[in-house]
């Protein structure tokens, strides 16, 4: 069995004196893990870390097995997103996520691909910048393993206009005037998640996606598999709570 592919570095542990198991989130094959001979040694590492891009080739006897990786480095951009606290937090937020929630071995490239564009976008600026893009990749990120959030209309009345809120049972939108009496029981809707491009952003948007996206990766990802939310998902939260506190 051999197949080759782009693939975003999640993470590495060391295995043995020099080798090292890579986890990786390709293109086409999703998810994947595989052991990099000398992946532990000085040549190695600097391509081996996570946020970089890296051009893989899996071989194995048979498609269960580990296998073996070998990595050649495409984008390296691990130095830049290491440079910043945010960027470093964000960083930390999104591999932890792709690794507890995304299955192995399944293909979910557009996941891949925004994954790309958010983490260049974490080098250029602060999370005020990349942080409703990041809330956007777990919206994605919930509707690739098929429990997508239903913003198009009012769950109670089927108005498109005003939608507001969202029903933290169901994932379905509720207009301003059906969910008014219920707000303290629903999570506010930021704009930015309805299409709206032009939607000034602000700090407490981003906060209220967080609160969204993240309450929903919890109860119907993570936790039916026995997972918590990751700690460094967490760290992002507090990360743009302090920001937004700033910012009043």
């Amino acid at each position: 069995m051999e197949w080759s592919d782009d693939a975003l570095v999640l993470s590495v542990r060391t295995l043995g004196e020099s080798g090292a198991i890579l986890e990786a989130l390709t293109r086409a094959p999703g998810r994947h893990l595989g052991l990099v001979r000398g992946g532990a040694s000085r040549r190695s590492k600097p391509t081996l870390q996570p946020g970089n891009t890296v051009r893989v080739q899996w071989r194995a006897r048979l498609s269960e097995h580990l296998g073996s990786f070998t990595a050649e480095l495409d984008h390296a951009r691990a130095g830049d997103l290491m440079d910043g606290r945010a960027s470093l937090v964000g960083l930390n937020a999104l591999t932890a996520v792709a690794s507890a929630a995304l299955p192995e071995r399944e293909a979910h490239e557009p996941v891949y691909e925004v994954a790309t564009i958010l983490l260049d976008a974490m080098t250029e600026d602060g999370v005020a910048h990349w942080g409703a893009l990041y809330v956007r990749w777990e919206a994605g990120l919930l509707e690739a393993l098929g429990f997508g959030l239903d913003l198009t209309h009012c769950a109670a009345t089927g108005s498109v206009d005003n939608l507001r809120y969202v029903s933290p049972r169901s994932g379905r939108a509720v207009s301003g005037e059906a969910g008014g009496p219920y707000a303290g029981r629903l999570f506010a809707l930021p704009a930015f998640l309805l299409g709206s491009q032009n939607a000034e952003v602000s700090s407490a948007d981003i906060v209220d996606g967080l609160a969204l996206t993240g309450h929903f990766l919890l109860e119907r990802v993570l936790r039916p598999h026995g997972k918590t939310m990751p700690a460094a998902r967490l760290r992002l939260d507090a990360l743009v709570a302090h920001e937004d506190g700033e910012s009043r």
